[in-house]
């Protein structure tokens, strides 16, 4: 039991099992997937090199069959110029495609597609195939700053912060003077997937929405990526953009996210850097772990030859599966899934907006990187992150969501209370909505007025 406890506390929802999709569905924080129960991290397997071993090749045969080109495939990334269709989801699986176009770059500007659009009367956001505006995020997240400070590390030498440039693809609707809602998406979605919500939003405020690094069309730098990575992007987009759009240093901002951006949402809502202008925090079916009730029990070191099996075993894997889930079928599929009330918004062009920015040559190495440093590797739990929030939240609940049950949202509220128990500015507020995993696109009429009843009371 304790193994399975273990497992099942640290799971992390937020990634592989959405495009794997083998869940074992027994309530909150025991959908399990493929990867925590039968390739857990290494620290919890201890020495049993055989058993782990048969495991691993069973993985691979299970997941490698079905595709087994694609790790071929993995091995020679596709050209920037690979081809696409845009017309349907049905014309992007057939090998025949009559009318094809370059994969697109993201731009500098606003794209002409929205030259002609009204926010005020359209409820619904175009969808740009080459994304919309681009702001630089100059950092110290990026490979040659890793690097150097790994080395030093190695050396005993002081780390040195070596700083790049990475564009970030974002969009900004809504009077400049109104204050600011920041909406973050979840994993391999992008800053389109607010396509009902940013009109409607904007209408009333300045509402931003940014593709994470990573994905979407902003960059994908071969780097390690974790939890903290995208919580500086969010707060230094909150102080480089949001907070200079209008000259107005002092604006309030509501920060929001799904999954993922749920997580990365209240990660930089506790911030110190922004903590000051965030007012409230809207978390829809938010992702991440939580401490386990008993405490993390640590693991013994595993054999040199297990880690060495383990790493080339996870990255066969992890490539077939990358392959086999980022075709137009398997994308839709999985959407209808996580869409169980209204599939109806399961369009060709949401499909498209995910498609397409996995064609990037570094899109399946940063799916590696990702999925591997955040499926066994330190991050901020739950727990620690409501504690440090100091603004009131808003839990806008998808309560049909198979991969994130209404049980996380239920221990959220007795965490809250038990932090924040007593205060007047730190309550939290529960929405439950008919809806599954994305119910800001699922059924945005319900979260577009959760959100604006939300906002409303807390820029007072």
């Amino acid at each position: 039991m304790g193994a399975w406890r273990e497992r099942t506390n640290n799971y992390d929802p937020f990634f592989l099992q959405n495009y794997v999709s083998l869940h074992h569905e027994t309530g909150a924080h025991k959908s399990i997937n493929y990867f925590s129960t039968m390739m857990p991290p290494l620290s919890s397997r201890g020495n049993n090199t055989a058993g782990y071993v048969v495991v691993s090749i069973l993985c691979a045969i299970a997941v490698i069959h079905p595709c087994l080109m694609s790790v071929v495939a993995f091995t020679h990334p596709i050209p920037q110029r690979t081809i696409i269709h845009k017309k349907s989801i049905s014309a992007l699986n057939e090998s025949v495609l009559d009318s094809p176009v370059a994969v697109p770059t993201a731009s500098n500007g606003m794209p002409d597609i929205l030259s002609d659009f009204c926010h005020g009367t359209s409820p619904r956001l175009p969808y740009s195939p080459n994304g919309y505006s681009t702001w630089k995020w100059v950092t110290h997240h990026n490979p040659i700053a890793q690097q150097t400070t790994a080395n030093n590390a190695d050396a005993n030498e002081p780390t040195t912060t070596a700083t790049a440039t990475h564009s970030i693809n974002y969009l900004a609707l809504g009077p400049t003077s109104a204050p600011a809602i920041v909406l973050i998406h979840g994993f391999g979605a992008s800053a389109y997937h607010w396509r009902h919500n940013l009109p409607v939003l904007a209408r009333s405020h300045r509402v931003y929405a940014l593709d994470l690094l990573g994905f979407g069309w902003s960059d994908k730098p071969v780097m390690d990526y974790d939890a903290g990575v995208w919580r500086d992007q969010v707060v230094d987009f909150v102080r480089e953009v949001v907070l200079r759009d209008d000259d107005d240093s002092a604006r309030p901002v509501v920060v929001a996210g799904n999954s993922l951006g749920g997580y990365t949402a209240m990660y930089a809502a506790g911030d110190e850097r922004i903590r000051e202008y965030v007012r409230g925090c809207v978390l829809l079916n938010s992702a991440g772990r939580f401490r386990d009730p008993e405490g993390d029990a640590p693991g013994a070191e595993p054999n040199p030859i297990v880690r060495y099996i383990s790493a080339a075993v996870q990255r066969m894997v992890i490539a077939a599966s990358f392959i086999y889930t980022k075709q137009p079928a398997r994308i839709e599929q999985i959407l209808r899934n996580v869409y169980p009330v209204n599939s109806v918004n399961v369009d060709s062009e949401l499909v498209q907006s995910i498609q397409t920015p996995s064609l990037d040559p570094n899109a399946a190495e940063v799916f590696y990187r990702v999925i591997t440093k955040n499926g066994s590797g330190p991050q901020a739990y739950v727990d620690d992150i409501i504690q440090s929030l100091e603004c009131p939240v808003l839990l806008c609940w998808g309560e049909k969501d198979p991969w994130i049950r209404s049980a996380a949202a239920d221990r959220m509220e007795r965490l809250h209370a038990q932090f924040h128990q007593g205060s007047n500015d730190r309550w939290m507020r529960r929405v439950s909505v008919d809806a599954g995993h994305c119910p800001h696109d699922e059924n945005p009429e319900e979260v577009n007025q959760a959100i604006l009843d939300f906002v409303k009371d807390v820029f007072r």
